[in-house]
This record gives C-alpha cells, sequence and structure tokens, in this order.
C-alpha cells in the first residue's frame, strides 16, 4: 500500500463515521452514481469512494473496481465515480441474478423476469432485484398456494390458512408457503 493511500485510509477510517451519519447513503441509488458525486478535490473523490467501500451492500465488483481506482491516479478516482461504479455496480446485480436463476427452488414467473432483467438495462436489472424479483416470487407462490386448495381431502384449517394468505402481501403468501402451511 503506498503511502498516498495509507493516508487516505487514516484519513477515511477517522472521518467514516461523521460522513455516514451526516450525508445520504449511496446504497438508495445502487444501479448509477449521480455525476453530481464527483468532485474536484482528489481527497473529496477518495472519500466518497471509501464511503461506498463502507457500504454493506456493496458487491464484490464495487470493491474490486473501487480498490483499484484508490490504487490508481487522481483520474481513476475520478472516472470510478462517473462511470465506474455503475458498472460495477450492474456487475454485481448481473451476478446476483444468476444465482437466483441457480437456485433451484426458483419457479417460473422468477425465472421469466430474471431472463428478462438480464436482456435488459442496467436500470431493468437493478429494478428486478429491487421489486421485479419480489412481485414474480409472489406469482410463483400464489400457483403453489392455488396446488395446496386443489389438493383432495385438505382440512378447513389448511384451506381457510391458504385463502388468507392469497389476499395478502407478498410477504404473508412465501411465509405460508415456506412455514405457514406446516403449522396448521
Amino acid at each position: 500500500m503506498n503511502t498516498t493511500r495509507a493516508a487516505l485510509v487514516l484519513a477515511a477510517t477517522a472521518l467514516a463515521p461523521a460522513l455516514l451519519l451526516a450525508t445520504p447513503s449511496f446504497a438508495a441509488t445502487p444501479a448509477a452514481t449521480p455525476a453530481s458525486t464527483v468532485v474536484n478535490s482528489d481527497d473529496d473523490n477518495a472519500v466518497a469512494i471509501f464511503r461506498i467501500l463502507a457500504d454493506p451492500a456493496s458487491g464484490k465488483a464495487v470493491k474490486r473496481e473501487a480498490g483499484k481506482a484508490l490504487d490508481g491516479t487522481p483520474a481513476d478516482r475520478a472516472a470510478f465515480l462517473e462511470t465506474g461504479y455503475a458498472k460495477a455496480q450492474d456487475e454485481d446485480n448481473t451476478v446476483a441474478i444468476f444465482r437466483i436463476l441457480a437456485d433451484p427452488a426458483s419457479g417460473k414467473a422468477v425465472k421469466r423476469e430474471a431472463g428478462k432483467a438480464l436482456d435488459g438495462t442496467p436500470a431493468d436489472r437493478a429494478a428486478f432485484l429491487k421489486t421485479g424479483f419480489r412481485l414474480a416470487q409472489a406469482e410463483d407462490d400464489r400457483v403453489a398456494v392455488a396446488r395446496i386448495l386443489a389438493r383432495p381431502g385438505i382440512s378447513n384449517a389448511l384451506r381457510a390458512a391458504a385463502n388468507k394468505a392469497l389476499s395478502g402481501t407478498p410477504e404473508e403468501l412465501r411465509y405460508f408457503i415456506t412455514v405457514g402451511q406446516y403449522h396448521v
């Protein structure tokens, strides 16, 4: 680690709690970094990159590219904040979607929507991970509940719980499929 980076690490470590509490999180916009986060001062750019590294939501590609930017020149740091962060975040989003697709428990709706997201734009991938996955999972869960209701001879208690889950939120559906149906 060169001396400049060591000094920046010390400064960022000392300032991180104050900076993290005083400013909005980058996690609110994972798909892209607004151009306004790039400032003229290299020290400010380095601190912004350290904030990104400190975010627990930062994935492997973001951390890798942020590390390269910190090891590089001031132009590398500015370029990371302008475009590199968004590209690395999209790489992390793509990996997350492939993991969802690789899960044998993923249903037809999840696979369909994940495929659309992978074929789409970085914004499509971010939207799938933020809300699309949850909604596609709810669609698959509704099908699973309908199959439970179609079973011959199910108990009245299970039927009532299944109907309640169908009229509930996606989270209530997921709970019924994973836990609730076994406790009725």
